[in-house]
């Protein structure tokens, strides 16, 4: 009997974050983390989470053991690991009763496909590689679990021996797994073979009696060492996969996987395949966020879709043209992935960048000329000044040109000293002295760094006049940058800040030769914008 590959208008999502992309430089997931991360896939509608490999270390055996008091909506939990090893069967391999003990009802079994890595790095036999891809995925089958079967290497081994590579979905298919997922595990394979080799595997499926007529399910895993994860993922669901694995974000080894917050939206947008609705798409740039956030790894803001400058404008003649008619320059809705449109000032900018950012920020254009803030935001930015990341300081500018900013403080003076003993490290303490419109007020404060006593200092003085304001700011960001290193330790810097309060981010800026002056002004600046930000 021939099998037929299944083709469907909906898509299985399979998130390997918490395992293949827990293996990226500079990640490193707590088990809580994981869980964390895991509840929120869940309701994000994915209908697998791997959540690792239990028995290989103890802090996905831990998972595991909670996650069993768990009671996902949506998603079925998978555990990871390898086929048997050569001489053993299934049920006498440690790994393999590790896994059996995890009690998920999943079971992501990967095994070899490419005779390269059986012969001269395992030192195995073609014959038995075949044996223990059989055998491990009927024993688990016979255990009650759902087997995905990881054909790693396929497309390398399938290059180097075709009839081969078959052999080995072929013997994991006769062992009873759900779906046979197609690795592109070194991330070399190009689109035009992606296709042409799924075609092929489905014609020799097709071609070939076997017992049962359950329909052939392949899926995909891509790996992005070609920059070609997402291309390849969507190129084998046009060629008949179902199911598509990645991770959030494309985090995981060398250069990453095959990136779920791109190929989600292609899918549901462009491709009118269901993955998860659209009220949940709406939300997957702050699944984005989140998992960068429990990573510890900052966002990527030129990430498709979900970046902050997926949807941002620069050049004066674009925003023209996106006011008049965004789909001239977008190519979607920002709002159907959660995103939002963002228009930024810099010397690129022109009148129409002027009057949305504007509108955007509820900045009250009445009385002032969008063409002489273009203007001073050209000048400006000859002296170094960089307002596409400092929204915050733009916002006062505009105020000071429009004669509408109203100063909570005036610095009188400040003083910053920074000592260094011998034997001790440095330290740093600042006085600061300020007019406010209920008085003045002189504070003194010490702080890791000069910068840091400054910013103390200052809050200390201003706590005085405006404490609920204080106790709900914090500065969460300091970046120096020299802007011509020929002038050595005299050159011109530029300071960027970013605070927050509970409910926004800003960042302000501030330029100078004098690397304190620089601070100051970016401080102040900072400041500035949340005691006026509160009045609003």
């Amino acid at each position: 009997m021939t099998i037929k590959a299944v083709t469907m208008t909906s898509m299985l999502l399979y998130d390997t974050t918490l395992r293949d992309g827990a293996q990226g430089e500079h990640i490193n997931f707590s088990a809580e983390d994981k869980m964390k991360i895991a509840l929120r896939l869940d309701d994000m509608g994915f209908h697998y989470i791997e959540g690792g490999w239990p028995g290989a270390n103890p802090k996905d055996t831990a998972f595991f053991e909670a996650a069993r008091s768990i009671t996902f909506k949506n998603a079925k939990l998978a555990a990871f690991g390898s086929t048997c090893r050569p001489g053993m069967k299934p049920g006498d391999d440690p790994l393999l009763k590790a896994l059996a003990a995890s009690e998920a009802p999943v079971v992501t079994l990967f095994g070899k496909t490419w005779d390269l890595h059986i012969e001269r790095i395992m030192e195995n036999t073609l014959e038995e590689n075949l044996r223990m891809i059989r055998e491990s995925v009927a024993w688990f089958v016979s255990l009650g679990r759902e087997v995905i079967y990881d054909a790693e290497h396929f497309f390398d081994g399938y290059k180097d021996n075709r009839d081969y590579a078959l052999e080995t979905l072929a013997a994991a298919w006769e062992g009873g797994a759900e779906v046979l997922t197609l690795c592109d595990t070194n991330g070399g394979t190009l689109p035009h073979e992606i296709e042409a080799i799924m075609e092929d595997v489905k014609g020799w499926f097709a071609d070939r009696p076997f017992g049962d007529q359950r329909p052939l399910k392949l899926g995909i895993h891509a790996h992005n060492d070609s920059n070609l994860a997402v291309a390849n993922s969507i190129t084998a669901v046009r060629s008949g996969a179902v199911m598509v694995q990645g991770t959030i974000n494309g985090y995981g080894e060398r250069c990453g996987n095959a990136d779920l917050t791109s190929i989600i939206p292609v899918m549901q947008l462009k491709m009118n395949i269901d993955c998860m609705g659209q009220e949940r798409l709406a939300r997957i740039k702050s699944l984005s966020r989140f998992v960068s956030e429990t990573a510890n790894v900052p966002p990527l803001n030129s990430r498709p879709f979900v970046g902050k400058s997926a949807f941002a404008h620069k050049g004066g003649a674009h925003v023209s043209a996106v006011l008049k008619e965004p789909r001239g320059y977008e190519h979607m809705t920002p709002e159907l992935v959660g995103n939002e449109r963002r228009v930024i000032m810099s010397d690129y900018s022109g009148k129409s960048n002027v009057t949305y950012k504007a509108k955007e920020m509820g900045i009250d254009l009445e009385g002032v000329d969008s063409r002489e803030v273009v203007s001073e935001i050209k000048r400006l930015e000859q002296e170094g000044y960089q307002f596409e990341a400092a929204e915050g300081s733009f916002r006062l500018l505009v105020e000071r040109m429009a004669g509408r900013f109203k100063p909570r403080f005036q610095l009188k003076n400040f003083r910053v000293t920074v000592e260094k003993d011998k034997d001790r490290h440095c330290s740093s303490h600042a006085i600061v002295h300020i007019d406010t419109p209920f008085g003045e007020e002189m504070s003194a404060a010490s702080g890791d760094g000069p910068v840091s006593a400054l910013d103390n200092a200052l809050r200390k003085a201003l706590e005085c006049f405006y404490p609920r304001d204080m106790a709900h700011m914090q500065l969460v960001d300091y970046k120096v940058r020299v802007l011509d290193g020929a002038g050595g330790t005299g050159s011109k810097v530029r300071v960027l800040i970013e605070s927050r309060d509970p409910d926004t981010i800003w960042s302000t800026i501030g330029v100078s030769e004098d690397i304190i002056e620089a601070s100051w002004q970016a401080l102040a600046d900072s400041f500035h914008y949340k005691l006026g930000s509160s009045e609003i």
